[in-house]
């Protein structure tokens, strides 16, 4: 008999009979030093599974699942999973570069309105990329090791963007493992509390009479609740709040002093009431360019309760692309690759495009769309998408 250990989001890996490894796609996509990880395993030890214990539940797709994993090994032996050091070399000096010429757009031309704009703007494109840079070092897919990932992040996330490396961590991971899942993924959980989304869930909430907001007009309101204020009104408190209750010191060390560092350079020349003003107006464009890039790859995709699919039906179904362009790559971060992305989560972004055609190839074998569009259309989707669920929901809600 073989032993067991219990699955979790991302660390899932377990001897199986006679000894023999059983790999877990989780375990697989998430770890960069597998070895090191599995030393931690052995305290998660519950039992024992019986010979006649099947090794597929019903539920999953076993042929995919196989496919997929002789596609990750492929994918590997290309080298497509090893990071370009000078890419992302080039991409944080260019980070840095716009950051620089956002302070001296004031220190040359003056505090007046067009400049002031001009620095708003430019500091709301640092703040966004240096965002999709952060995202890479923390899925590990810069340094050979989690040591200098880890390292890394804290001063991009913490001393570029004044958030904490474990906040996101704790919610992208989540994520990841089980994408549009309710109660699960905490990217949807503005369900039902202001939004009903997908088909499934909406229909369910009508059924039960429940109405937190007048669901029938969210795809009018998102533009006032959804990208205008995540940043700003919300996240921007948040992180404070979670880095203290959770006594993550470090973290907040860090984004002490992204915050010391932007208020000794802008104070001296805009006041403190127009410091604060700057840096508002930059979450506000930042918030706005946030949202609909993330939210375009999975509101408009199936939203559900965990049905225990497969690790790769589970990220298919919840996840489209858009398509590749110098302008988007730069624009999403190169999250308009959103499949290869959840398949591969800790493959360096500038590889995307590389495995993008093996991966269409293993959709169209098993028939699953593989979606990709145009970027505009993209934005259009998460729009169409709230405003057929709250449709959904209000039959429902009126005559179920």
């Amino acid at each position: 008999m073989g032993q067991h250990w219990p699955e979790t989001p991302s660390t899932c890996s377990c001897p199986g009979r006679n000894g023999a490894i059983v790999r877990k796609d989780p375990f697989v996509a998430f770890h960069i030093n597998k070895g090191l990880v599995r030393k931690y395993m052995n305290s998660l030890l519950i039992g024992e599974l019986s010979p006649e214990q099947p090794s597929f539940e019903p539920t999953k797709n076993k042929e995919l699942t196989h496919e997929f994993r002789e596609l990750r090994a492929t994918v590997e032996r290309m080298g497509l999973m090893k990071a370009n050091p000078v890419f992302f070399l080039l991409y944080l000096l260019h980070i840095l570069l716009l950051d620089v010429a956002a302070w001296l757009t004031l220190w040359f031309f003056g505090t007046s309105w067009v400049p002031f704009l001009l620095c708003s703007v430019l500091l709301s494109i640092v703040q966004a990329q240096a965002g999709w840079l952060q995202h890479d070092f923390g899925h590990l897919s810069v340094f050979g090791t989690s040591k200098w990932n880890h390292l890394v992040h804290h001063f991009v996330i913490g001393h570029l963007k004044g958030a904490p490396a474990s906040w996101w961590n704790h919610m992208h991971f989540q994520h990841h493992a089980k994408p549009n899942c309710f109660r699960k993924d905490p990217d949807i959980n503005m369900h039902p509390f202001f939004f009903a989304l997908g088909k499934v869930l909406s229909v369910e909430l009508g059924k039960q009479k429940k109405k937190y907001m007048p669901y029938n007009y969210q795809h009018k309101y998102f533009f006032l609740i959804g990208p205008p204020a995540l940043l700003p009104v919300y996240f921007q408190w948040y992180i404070f709040y979670f880095v203290i209750k959770r006594k993550k010191w470090v973290d907040l060390a860090w984004m002490i002093t992204f915050y010391v560092r932007i208020f000794l350079t802008y104070v001296p020349l805009l006041g403190l009431k127009g410091f604060l003003g700057l840096f508002f107006m930059a979450r506000f464009l930042e918030s706005n360019w946030f949202v609909w890039v993330t939210q375009m790859n999975h509101i408009p995709m199936h939203i559900d309760h965990d049905r225990n699919m497969d690790w790769v039906s589970t990220q298919l179904q919840a996840t489209c692309n858009v398509h590749k362009s110098a302008f988007n790559d730069w624009f999403s971060g190169h999250l308009n690759f959103q499949i290869e992305h959840h398949l591969f989560p800790t493959m360096p972004r500038h590889n995307y495009h590389k495995v993008a055609p093996l991966v269409q190839s293993l959709c169209a074998k098993h028939g699953i769309k593989y979606q990709s569009k145009p970027l505009f259309s993209a934005f259009a989707d998460i729009v169409h998408s709230l405003k057929e669920s709250g449709q959904l929901w209000l039959d429902a809600y009126l005559h179920q």
